[in-house]
């Protein structure tokens, strides 16, 4: 029945949004090493595993997902950004201030010459940002080391297919490399 399948699958993004691998979070009332600026604290079993490129501060799920927006499109207001990530613009206004806060964004004037002043990565921030990616990268590896690679494929052309049709849906592409894996949106 089509009803307990979307019942399924609902649940199986649920779960998928609270995967630590994708999106690292405090534990045990402990903040994220992006808010404290300490190391995240871990599993010593996990800690032994990490190799040296997944030993930086990691960054916050907000964190991540605004710098690799800016990165993909460059600079943009925060009005931009709140309407790219269907955001409150308050909410995209704090999130970017710890950002600024921290050296991984800066405030530019706008490049097309407009009245609004834009935000932009900074090196710090592209550092960080690839660091984080790499240790996203290697935790996923690590996760589907056992699988098959054409299973690890069929993984990444539906959920790239999935994305395309929400972004399709709602008007709102992510912005991706020419030749990405995935159908373009029809």
């Amino acid at each position: 029945m089509l009803d307990r399948r979307l019942e399924r699958l609902e649940r199986e993004l649920m779960l998928v949004a609270r995967c630590s691998v994708l999106t690292p979070r405090d534990r045990k009332g402990q903040g994220t090493a992006a808010q404290e600026g300490g190391e995240p604290p871990e599993p010593a079993a996990a800690a032994e595993a990490r190799t040296e490129p997944c030993t930086p501060t990691r960054l916050d799920r907000s964190g991540y997902l605004l710098l690799s927006r800016l990165d993909a499109e460059g600079a943009m207001s925060i009005g931009q950004l709140a309407d790219a990530l269907q955001l409150d613009v308050s909410t995209v206004n704090r999130q970017t201030g710890a950002l600024l806060r921290a050296g991984l964004v800066e405030r530019i004037p706008d490049p097309d010459g407009g009245l609004a002043r834009k935000l932009r990565v900074t090196a710090q921030g592209a550092d960080r940002m690839a660091a984080e990616r790499t240790c996203r990268q290697t935790d996923l590896s690590r996760l589907l080391e056992s699988w098959p690679p054409e299973d690890v494929a069929r993984l990444e052309d539906v959920l790239t297919r999935f994305n395309r049709e929400v972004e399709r849906q709602e008007g709102r592409a992510w912005p991706r490399e020419p030749g990405e894996a995935g159908r373009p949106p029809e």
